[in-house]
């Protein structure tokens, strides 16, 4: 008897310790904080390219508690989060080549204290592409671990809210199946650092010339299909795969003149009358003749113009009727 009252004492008192071991970690500050992460001025996203297409993320660190919250966060955020993304088939993103580096080189990681009342958040903002390296167009679900010690003690971190990443084709690799070429010299078709009004004006000579790559050359295809509401719905819900082959049947559509024959139409003869453009998006209207048995047709057309990895492509127009001549 008095064995068994020793073992339910001693079962009693570890029972006490780890009720208070409990009572602890809830207590300390790292318990009370509520991280979440959004997109931060969400765009379309692109493999790569880390500086013209950043997936940037508004991280929040919240205390939804009634005590005071402490935690450390370094100037150089990569030592307090960590960025980890997985794809439908559950295979994990790497982390870069900077990210690795970093934090295998011997250095002084600098950082502050925080303390956050009941009821105060701490937010800034960090670009996916600087820690995880997406070379894939796929839908990605990326999480963040919050470290309140910061990296060195990477096993106690507090996760994040998941987020869908949609990482989609590179508008100049989804554009064609096939490379451009020159048709006679077989080089290689390269889209040059030209104004809007001159990527018009060889998107319509290419056209009266009837040549297709030249044509396509300067042209966002994926958005030019998505100006169809049925189009984009489609496009929306298929996987990557699909979209590339409505993509290349899009294109070959439009050289057949199945579809969007106002883009194909070919003019005679045409006028840039004005060009407009900020660093990023611009319009160029210009005003094409049409032949029509014994008259010309006068039609004004305004193209909008965006500028991607520095180059200026085409991604949508408007068609006015001026009458004949």
């Amino acid at each position: 008897m008095n064995i068994k009252r020793s073992l339910l004492a001693i079962i009693s008192v570890s029972c006490i310790f780890a009720h208070m071991a409990a009572a602890e970690n809830a207590a300390d500050g790292t318990q009370k904080a509520d991280v979440s992460i959004r997109f931060y001025d969400r765009t379309m996203y692109y493999p790569g390219d880390a500086e013209k297409n950043p997936v940037y993320v508004y991280i929040t660190v919240a205390n939804n508690s009634s005590e005071t919250l402490r935690f450390k966060v370094a100037d150089d955020k990569m030592f307090s989060v960590d960025f980890i993304a997985f794809n439908v088939k559950k295979t994990q993103l790497p982390p870069t080549q900077g990210l690795i580096k970093k934090r295998t080189t011997n250095q002084t990681v600098y950082f502050r204290e925080i303390s956050l009342e009941p009821g105060e958040e701490y937010s800034f903002r960090e670009n996916i592409k600087d820690y995880l390296e997406i070379s894939d167009p796929s839908i990605y679900y990326v999480e963040l671990r919050f470290y309140p010690e910061l990296y060195r003690n990477k096993s106690e971190f507090i996760p994040s809210n998941r987020l869908s990443l949609e990482i989609r084709p590179s508008p100049s690799a989804a554009s064609s199946a096939v490379i451009p070429v020159e048709p006679k010299t077989a080089v290689m078709l390269q889209p040059e650092d030209i104004s809007p009004d001159k990527v018009v004006e060889q998107t319509i000579i290419a056209r009266q010339k009837s040549l297709w790559d030249q044509f396509f050359l300067y042209m966002d295809l994926e958005e030019m299909l998505k100006r169809d509401p049925a189009r984009s719905r489609k496009y929306d819900s298929v996987s990557a795969d699909e979209r590339a082959d409505m993509l290349r049947a899009f294109r070959a559509n439009l050289m057949l003149q199945r579809i969007d024959y106002d883009i194909v139409a070919v003019p005679v003869r045409f006028s840039i009358e004005r060009t407009s453009y900020s660093q990023t998006e611009g319009t160029v209207e210009v005003i094409e003749w049409f032949k029509n048995d014994t008259f010309l047709e006068r039609k004004k057309y305004t193209y909008y113009v965006r500028q991607r990895d520095g180059i200026w492509q085409i991604f949508s127009y408007t068609v006015d009727n001026l009458g004949t001549e």
